[in-house]
């Protein structure tokens, strides 16, 4: 259904930039006025695996990517164990980032939450915080371009808000939070149910800082992404509803289990793409989603890298009834693939595993 970009990849590693110097992979995206904006995930080194985020500039012409790479430093870093997998979306006047920040090495696993940072000309950003609450170790955080009913709304992947890291003792609700179960917080709402697997989930705010009302909007369903989901780009608005595209990560089959990551690890499982559709009104709402997979590793590129066999969506915009989605290959390239809006909209309508109310 998605048709690779015939110049992919579109980003790749410079050597001669030592921020970048290793890989260069999860890019958001943003079109506006003819232009697409990238912030790019930047690896120079792999003793610590920091993460900055560069810039690129394509300018879309028939088709065709014309890049314009804003080179030498990167444009934004914060610091510490770095920033991660940057997603984009435009808000009324500012562009809006949302970008995970380990606490700990990434290394040793991150102990994840995710920030949001804002910005008019991709150089000066102004720093909002921590969005995600403080005893999720959280990721894949992406907001809706426009409110909803008066409300931002989010959409993140918890990872320890699962079954077996949620537990009651003496009455009071604890959650496994780097390893040891601790005390849930009494400013923490209490969600109605916990999943048995990480999965994504749907929030709310007033300010773009206390995102409350938190549910699971999609569960792992399907052998391709029986390990765990979580979500691409910011959620496209189409006539049929938001359309989100998402990655599943399932096992790799273990005769394929041959190729080693950067650290030393064999890869074992593999990352694929799968989209969803939700109600206009109700996002919350699912209507339909796909039951394979709609982009999958195959090119030597998504097979072989720093992180084997994965495509990893995280940029994402229509044009000309056109979908344009960005993706990292194996945790080392950022590429394109673009597919018809109705054929796919069709697809999930028509073959998708559809939602009664």
């Amino acid at each position: 259904m998605f048709k690779r970009y015939e110049r992919n990849p579109i980003l790749t590693p410079k050597e001669d930039n030592e921020w970048e110097s290793k890989a260069t992979f999860n890019c958001a995206a943003l079109y506006l006025d003819g232009v697409v904006h990238v912030l790019y995930r930047g690896i120079g080194e792999y003793d610590d695996y920091i993460s900055k985020l560069g810039y690129a500039r394509f300018r879309l012409e028939g088709g065709k990517l014309n890049l314009e790479r804003r080179e030498r430093e990167p444009v934004y870093f914060s610091g510490g164990w770095g920033c991660e997998d940057p997603r984009m979306v435009k808000i009324e006047d500012k562009i809006y980032v949302t970008y995970v920040k380990p606490l700990i090495s990434p290394r040793r696993g991150g102990k994840p939450r995710s920030m949001l940072v804002s910005t008019k000309d991709f150089k000066d950003f102004e720093v909002h915080g921590f969005i995600t609450p403080p005893l999720a170790e959280d990721k894949d955080v992406v907001l809706f371009p426009e409110k909803i009913k008066g409300k931002y709304v989010m959409v993140h992947r918890p990872t320890n808000w699962i079954k077996s890291s949620v537990r009651k003792e003496k009455e009071k609700l604890k959650v496994k939070y780097g390893g040891e179960f601790v005390d849930w917080l009494e400013e923490m709402e209490i969600p109605d149910y916990f999943p048995e697997k990480p999965s994504i989930w749907i929030a709310f705010s007033n300010d773009l800082k206390n995102f409350k009302e938190d549910k699971v909007l999609l569960e792992p369903a399907e052998d391709w992404e029986s390990i765990k989901v979580g979500a691409g780009p910011p959620p496209l608005k189409t006539e049929e509803g938001w359309l989100l595209i998402y990655h599943g990560v399932g096992e790799l089959p273990k005769n394929e289990r041959k190729i080693k990551r950067f650290d030393g690890r064999i890869q074992n499982v593999i990352y694929r793409v799968g989209a969803a559709l939700l109600d206009l009104k109700d996002p919350s709402y699912v209507i339909a989603k796909s039951t394979v997979p709609i982009l999958q590793p195959e090119k030597e590129y998504e097979m072989f890298g720093d992180v084997p066999f994965v495509v990893f969506p995280t940029g994402a915009f229509i044009h000309e009834g056109k979908i344009y989605l960005f993706y990292g290959a194996a945790d080392k390239v950022c590429c394109l693939a673009i597919c018809e809006l109705d054929e796919l909209l069709n697809f999930l309508l028509e073959k998708g595993e559809l939602t009664k109310r």
